[in-house]
């Protein structure tokens, strides 16, 4: 690994002249006779089944209409055996035309000048640009403005959203609320007003649990709706002018300060802190709180709705915007995406592969690329429904049906046309019929809500180092107790906190994150 490693350093020096000359390559292979060979290593959708067949289907359309010579590879499936192979190949100056390749080990080779711009292809490509290339995902793969790769989403990201029990606000005669004022009215109503007309005092106007990882300050997503009215939702701060950890922000004072109102006027659930996920979860169903945070399909799936669809028949949770804090700003929260990076070697750039590269990835994102490469043939593999949502019901054979472990070679590029669009998210996501009240439900609706809702993006914050465990002990257990009244939560507490989390710690772990994120082009 340290040869391999080595070569490539001493490779850069010299490939590292060749930069300058890509924004002036006008190359291009398609104009050569015969087909142009493309040789591309991909990550397999399942990695322990097979490659495509030789008579795949899909390469034969790629010679006969694009003329490209589809030559594939799959990958190893473990990361470190991936980069083993891609440091290998760099190291010899023989990286394939286009390959995946995980950001950490793309991050080191872009400065040896072994990887092409790409910011040309993306015009070239229209209907791929569109589906996967947003400005986040542009973002991802641009280092000192130029884009050194193509970053393809992979999990679904903002797919939480604030919730509120619109049956308890029409009951009260409220409206749904906008600013941290109103938010506060409106609980503080949902808890003394009595919303579900029960005659008990047992609701509470907000509901959470603690749920928090690296990039998700001391309080946890649940709460962060409230922490982005004041601007410091999550962890850190990736602004470029402005980077660094949340806590040090006056902002946060203020934010911590609204979230201690809430709890010392008693609406918020107060088993909030023991609260575990399945104890929230059944809370809500059970109607004892009328505004959280919640995930679409924890939330709107039919099996996770039935039990308040039975238990409140005429009940009604929406989406809607987080709260708008004194200067304006709101989120549901921080999110981070989970990228596929494809990067183009030097070399396929100079010899004026950029073009096929662009028509072969356009037509994965074609319609007749995109049904293939994700479910097969069409009439063999799967049918259409009549929303264009692929099925095996109804195939003359179901033998050959996509979802067949002896079929999974066909889709093994499944994951460089998939976007989560809402063809692929329909069979995940059905829209049904609530067996009570009768209501038509869909999780894949919520979830579109969800995601134009507003959000700040914090990609690869979840890459930065975690604190060492007694400082994110301290950190953790200190917010609680400001609100708990165990700490007092003034100027003077709140300082000299700050400053034993330093003396622990955090100041070294700030400065680490910091340096981390401008070496890896997190800062924007």
């Amino acid at each position: 690994m340290k040869t391999s490693i080595s070569r490539i350093a001493a490779i850069a020096a010299l490939a590292a002249l060749a930069i300058p000359a890509f924004a002036n390559g006008k190359a291009d292979a398609s104009k050569q006779s015969g087909p142009v060979t493309i040789e591309l290593w991909y990550g397999a959708a399942v990695t322990e089944a097979g490659p495509p067949p030789a008579d795949w289907k899909a390469l034969q359309i790629v010679r006969d209409k694009l003329g490209i010579n589809l030559v594939l590879t799959a990958l190893p499936s473990n990361e470190a055996d991936q980069d083993v192979k891609i440091n290998a190949a760099a190291a010899a100056n023989s990286l394939p035309d286009l390959f995946m390749v995980r950001r950490e080990t793309w991050q080191k080779l872009v400065p040896t000048g072994l990887l092409a711009p790409m910011d040309d292809l993306y015009a070239k490509m229209p209907t791929r640009t569109a589906q996967q290339y947003d400005a986040d995902s542009r973002a991802f793969t641009t280092l000192n403005g130029r884009s050194w790769g193509l970053a393809s989403p992979g999990s679904i990201a903002r797919n939480e959203g604030v919730l509120i029990r619109k049956d308890w606000l029409d009951r009260l005669g409220l409206k749904v609320p906008v600013t941290t004022e109103e938010f506060l009215a409106v609980m503080k109503a949902f808890t003394f007003n009595d919303p579900d007309g029960n005659g008990k005092n047992d609701t509470y106007g907000y509901g959470a649990f603690i749920e928090i990882n690296n990039y998700e300050e001391g309080l946890g997503r649940r709460l962060d709706p409230f922490m982005g009215a004041f601007g410091v939702a999550g962890t850190w701060s990736l602004s470029a002018s402005d980077p660094g950890l949340n806590l040090r922000k006056s902002a946060y004072f203020d934010a911590l300060s609204f979230v201690k109102k809430m709890v010392y006027e008693r609406v918020i659930d107060p088993n909030w802190m023991s609260y575990k996920k399945d104890d929230f979860r059944a809370a809500w169903k059970q109607g004892r709180f009328g505004i959280m945070r919640e995930q679409n399909a924890a939330f709107a799936a039919e099996s996770n709705y039935a039990p308040f669809d039975k238990n409140f028949p005429k009940g009604e949770w929406i989406v809607i915007d987080p709260p708008k804090g004194p200067k304006g700003k709101q989120a549901v929260g921080v999110y981070t995406a989970n990228y596929r990076v494809y990067s183009m070697s030097a070399n396929a750039y100079k010899q004026g592969k950029g073009p096929a590269v662009a028509r072969l990835l356009e037509w994965m994102s074609s319609d007749e690329g995109y049904y293939l490469l994700g479910w097969g043939e069409e009439g063999v593999n799967f049918v259409k429904d009549a929303k264009g949502v692929p099925s095996v019901k109804g195939i003359p054979d179901e033998a050959l049906g996509y979802s067949k472990p002896e079929m999974q070679p066909l889709t093994q590029l499944r994951n460089m046309v998939y976007y989560n669009g809402d063809i692929e998210l329909a069979s995940r996501y059905p829209t049904y019929t609530c067996a009570v009240s009768g209501k038509t439900m869909s999780a894949l609706t919520v979830l579109r809500d969800m995601q134009k809702r507003a959000w700040n993006a914090a990609i690869g914050v979840d890459t930065l180092p975690p604190p060492n465990a007694d400082l994110k002990r301290f950190y953790e257990q200190g917010v609680l107790e400001f609100l708990t009244g165990t700490r007092t939560l003034d100027k003077a507490g709140w300082a000299a906190f700050v400053s034993d989390f330093d003396k622990l710690g955090g100041a070294e772990w700030e400065k680490a994150g910091v340096e981390y994120a401008k070496q890896n082009g997190l800062l924007k």
